[in-house]
């Protein structure tokens, strides 16, 4: 077993035992066959391999598949392709993306000239580079270029080039991009296209995108158009990778394969493209509407079959723009009615909700009779946008109507018709109606209701019901959590009655609770209070407040700001140059711990960073808002709501800056987490109270579980620096993750420790919802209560 260890290092990464149950072959005769296969590897196998053995056929047949050869009536070669596990993808586009996989096996690159081992005349030069070809796999980075670096008086490119070959036939793609890398930083590196097309194409096969990019660059630099087989792999490498930003890299190779390349896409890579689009929420999705309408211009110029799903998926993209192109619309369900697809339920739903957008009553009415000809219910969101259609025409008792039919048919309503409801009959101030529908929804048990609180909390603002708006806040504080907009509703009310100083003290709760915080209208409303009952320092203070958050100032304000300030012959500040506060700066350390992603340009002076918050989690609920105000003035503006809304997106990014340099550096080298060498230096309370938020969770035992990526020496470093603080801990890897685990007593010193920094303690609590239950499951599989720490 030991030898298994030192020769096949993972057995996860080179092949799974159960794969093999070839006719009752036992474990240690399995065992048996995977070292003699990585034994016979550097040398000649066409010959068939004989073992003094009951079962050497079934051993031999076994060592035979492993490396990757198979046999035919020319004798004995190795497999072009090879099936590696991947992580689950999303259901939606799933077979797409396998018709899309199987498309990219039957696309050849050019082929690789690389010389026979026997062919070399040196003997000493075949037993070398035979070593190497056994040696290199089994070492990491490091030392493996250190091994290279000592042949350098003698390797050339053709040795180089036969090793790389060699580890993509044994499936050592890590260790061939790595050989490769070494070799282009020699002075007698001849490009060689058809190499690196293999090289690239095999690290896309087994979805290693960012290296397989790295080498399609490198492609490009050279002068080089890449070959189909690379655009492809690539493409279909980032659609299956779970990580923000891949679908966007996807498009931007599917439109150079195109425009660069000339080449024209197939059928399965525009279907996979396509519904990797669609598969998103419209919110986010109606952004790719180009796109879709790139991918769907060249389907039908090509005459490529296109499916009912593409035609589906448009008219959904566009159903969700803010500016509805109706003449399209009936473009595409023109065009599918002459290809002979028939509107089905998700189509006839987009039109209603087109409908719902625009206030067409009576092509709504048009698109009901055919949704009901598909079920005689039909789905809950139907009636939201009827009720939605008949609002926008001014008729609230109408929608009401629909409600009760809805009530009446399905037998319930949901959460989103019951917002629906309270927001039309609020916006039509029947105060009366809109009080009962809401005890409805109390007594209902659904959830949220926050937005019809906010609704209703509206609605008696503006009716100047201000008794019955106090009321209706109360309600909302003891049923839902804090949230900005009802404190800035009744904000708005304190300032407009004159109690100032009431309305400073919620102002002042609302900026020091990290749930709640203060957005750009709260810090206007407080602004008119202050001006308007004359007191101008506290003003001035709010102004400095508004423009270092980079807060727009309403105009009328800003006038009598000006003349203020101008009084006092100050300077009306513009906005200032950014830079990252002292609370910033380890926020960022502390969620780069937990896997906080920054992406670099290609000469790595700009960066962006990307927050990713788990919408499942409890806990990433509450931090994503606090993250969202701590660096709002670092957003990009598209993640700014230009309506106010109070919806933070659970995922969002900064502008591109090169202040961000010093993280991507230790953080992200060459694209990928790493910790740095001096960790220890920045792991204050406040980071560690950050990485827990965003990348740990605590068990009912009160144990803490942080996860980080990255080198083993890099998690050593972090365990001396905790055994320093006096807190021992156990360190499990799995995969490429290492779990960190603070039992017992440590966990209590750990808490004590982060507990100042922690946003709302009951926010965090134990384990219970599903994003926690799994980390607590993964932490469980791991067993941190074993002896061993590592």
């Amino acid at each position: 077993m030991v030898i298994y260890k030192d020769c096949l290092r993972s057995p996860k990464e080179l092949g799974d035992f159960t794969l093999f149950k070839v006719g009752g072959l036992e474990k240690n005769e399995r065992l048996c066959a995977f070292i003699i296969a990585w034994i016979l590897l550097p040398r000649d196998v066409s010959n068939e391999v004989t073992l003094n053995c009951s079962k050497k056929n079934v051993i031999k047949k076994l060592a035979l598949h492993y490396m990757g050869l198979r046999k035919d009536e020319k004798g004995w070669s190795f497999k072009d392709e090879h099936v590696v596990e991947v992580e689950e993808i999303e259901p939606i586009g799933q077979e797409a993306l396998r018709s899309a996989e199987l498309e990219s096996r039957r696309l050849r690159g050019p082929e690789v000239e690389v010389g026979e081992l026997s062919a070399v005349p040196e003997e000493w030069r075949r037993a070398r580079v035979a070593w190497l070809c056994k040696e290199l796999p089994a070492h990491k980075a490091g030392m493996l270029v250190k091994i290279l670096n000592a042949q350098r008086k003698w390797m050339t490119q053709e040795d180089a080039a036969y090793i790389i070959v060699h580890c993509l036939r044994i499936r050592e793609n890590e260790t061939a991009f790595k050989v490769y890398k070494w070799m282009m930083q020699r002075n007698w590196y001849r490009f060689d296209f058809a190499l690196a097309t293999k090289l690239a194409d095999y690290l896309g096969k087994e979805r290693k995108f960012s290296k397989c990019r790295e080498v399609f660059d490198d492609i490009i630099n050279q002068g080089r158009v890449p070959s189909e087989s690379t655009f492809h792999i690539l493409v279909v490498a980032y659609l299956s990778a779970p990580v923000q930003g891949c679908l966007d890299e996807a498009c931007g190779i599917y439109n150079r394969m195109i425009q660069l390349g000339g080449y024209q896409p197939r059928l399965s890579l525009h279907n996979s493209l396509f519904k990797a689009i669609v598969s998103n929420p419209g919110i986010l999705s109606k952004h790719y509407l180009k796109q879709a309408e790139y991918i769907f211009h060249h389907m039908v110029t090509t005459r490529l079959d296109v499916q009912k799903d593409i035609y589906a998926g448009l008219i959904w993209l566009h159903s969700y723009q803010d500016s509805i192109d109706k003449e399209r619309i009936a473009e595409l369900r023109e065009a599918m009615q002459c290809a002979g697809y028939d509107e089905d339920r998700e189509v006839l739903l987009s039109i209603l909700r087109i409908c719902a957008r625009e206030g067409e009553v009576e092509e709504a009415e048009k698109t009901w009779v055919k949704l009901l000809k598909f079920e005689s219910d039909p789905p809950a969101l139907a009636f939201v946008y009827k009720m939605e259609a008949y609002s926008k025409v001014g008729m609230p008792m109408k929608s009401l109507e629909i409600f009760r039919e809805m009530q009446s048919k399905l037998g319930k309503a949901d959460v989103a018709a019951y917002n629906q409801i309270i927001e039309i009959l609020c916006k039509a101030q029947e105060s009366e109606l809109a009080e009962t529908i809401m005890a409805d929804f109390v007594k209902s048990g659904l959830k949220p209701l926050t937005p019809s609180y906010v609704h209703l909390l509206s609605m008696y603002y503006n009716l100047e019901l201000y008794d019955k708006l106090e009321e209706a806040l109360s309600q909302c504080l003891e049923k839902c959590r804090p949230n900005c907009a009802t404190y800035t509703i009744y904000l708005d009310y304190l300032v407009k009655i004159g109690n100032i100083d009431k309305a400073q003290d919620i102002f002042n709760r609302m900026n020091s609770d990290a749930f709640i915080g203060v957005n750009a209208r709260s810090c206007n409303t407080i602004l008119s209070g202050y001006l308007s009952s004359g007191n101008h320092m506290k003003a001035e203070k709010i102004y400095d407040f508004m423009c270092l958050k980079k807060y727009e100032i309403e105009s009328p304000l800003m006038e009598k700001l000006d003349y203020i300030l101008s009084l006092k012959r100050k300077v009306v500040k513009r906005p200032i140059n950014l830079k990252l506060s002292k609370e910033q700066r380890e926020i960022l350390i502390g969620l780069l711990l937990g896997g906080l992603r920054i992406d670099s340009d290609d000469p790595r002076r700009n960066h962006i960073i990307r927050f990713d918050f788990d919408g499942n989690s409890n806990s990433h609920y509450v931090l994503k808002s606090h993250i969202y105000r701590q660096f709002y003035e670092w957003l990009h503006p598209s993640c700014k709501p230009s309506d106010d809304s109070e919806n933070v997106p659970d995922k969002f990014c900064t502008i591109v800056s090169s202040h961000f340099g010093f993280y991507a550096d230790q953080f992200w080298a060459n694209g990928e987490p790493t910790i740095p060498k001096l960790i220890h230096r920045w792991m204050s309370p406040c980071v560690l109270a950050y990485w827990y938020m965003y990348g740990g969770h605590r068990n009912s035992s009160g144990d803490i579980f942080l996860k980080i990526k990255g080198s083993q020496e890099g998690v050593e470093n972090i365990v001396k620096k905790f055994k320093a603080m006096s807190m021992d801990c156990k360190v499990k890897r799995k995969g490429r993750v290492f779990w960190i685990g603070i039992l017992g007593s440590h966990s209590t010193w750990f808490w004590k420790l982060v507990e100042p920094y922690m946003i709302e303690d009951r926010d965090f609590p134990e384990v219970g919802d599903e994003t926690e239950k799994h980390y607590a499951m993964a932490a469980e599989e791991i067993k941190f209560n074993s002896d061993s720490g590592e």
